[in-house]
């Protein structure tokens, strides 16, 4: 994943506090576009764990989690200042849409 105003892809411990944790909910595409692809991989795979703790599930489908964290990433490049959060909602939002999933609220 290319770096968002940078020369090199920073790791994600700098963005975690000095007890060494990361605020999920403040982390912005920018810096998810910034880390190591490693990193990426690892933040997005925590936030589906995340959305499916929510959703009280516990099953992972390997291939639509790929898709939403190519998604995810495509709509981060086009929208850096957003929080990653928010790109991921707005991704399975779509993804459940385009599939005829409706959820109760």
């Amino acid at each position: 994943m290319p770096c968002v105003g940078r020369e090199r892809p920073s790791g994600i411990e700098d963005y975690a506090d000095a007890e060494g944790y990361i605020n999920a909910q403040a982390l912005t595409c920018a810096q998810l576009a910034g880390t190591f692809q490693e990193d990426a991989d690892l933040l997005t795979t925590w936030y589906s764990g995340w959305y499916n703790g929510l959703g009280k599930k516990h099953f992972i489908n390997v291939g639509r989690s790929k898709e939403a964290e190519h998604l995810t990433i495509v709509h981060c490049k086009e929208h850096p200042d957003e929080t990653v959060i928010h790109a991921i909602g707005f991704v399975i939002d779509e993804m459940r849409t385009k599939r005829g999933i409706e959820i109760s609220k």
